[in-house]
């Protein structure tokens, strides 16, 4: 698979060991927890998917977003995404929030522009796409092509330049 330099929308699967109580910009304080984060965003500027997956998959020197606070205590598991152009980030956030076992770490992370309570969730267990279909009301059988995505995309697969696109 090729993660295309195409706008859509994407989950990020983070693992976290760490149990340290971490600044997230003006936000506020958040103590990590062992377990899952699921985070939600969307890409529809250039470089598209490629170019946002490729930036999360480094540590930030200088953090822009939420999300690149809590990168330095995670490991990047995989990536949910879709191509179809379209913000999917607030449904998805919506029903992510409904899978049995999420909770939200910190309200308004990653949602500081819009009326989200957070775009990040938690889980114990590593969460599953069939599980998010499920809580989004997403039939599991044929995929809605208004949520198309992809599962799991390995992100150590994703190494390449915004120009071209990455193999998965």
């Amino acid at each position: 698979m090729i993660i295309e330099p195409k706008p859509g929308t994407y989950a990020l699967v983070l693992s976290c060991a760490s149990t340290a109580r971490i600044q997230v910009g003006r936000l506020g304080m958040m103590q990590l927890q062992r377990g899952y984060y699921v985070y939600l965003g969307s890409a529809l500027g250039p470089g598209g998917l490629h170019a946002r997956i490729a930036h999360h998959q480094k540590l930030a020197r200088r953090p822009h977003w939420h999300i690149d606070y809590l990168r330095a205590y995670t490991r990047l598991q995989s990536v949910w995404l879709n191509y179809d152009g379209k913000r999917h980030e607030h449904e998805w956030a919506e029903a992510m929030q409904k899978v049995e076992g999420a909770t939200i770490p910190l309200p308004g992370f990653g949602s500081s522009d819009c009326r989200c309570t957070s775009h990040l969730c938690f889980f114990k267990h590593s969460p599953r796409s069939l599980s998010f279909r499920a809580g989004a009301g997403i039939s599991t059988d044929s995929p809605d092509q208004r949520h198309p995505f992809k599962t799991p995309i390995n992100p150590k697969l994703c190494a390449g330049s915004v120009q071209r696109p990455m193999k998965v």
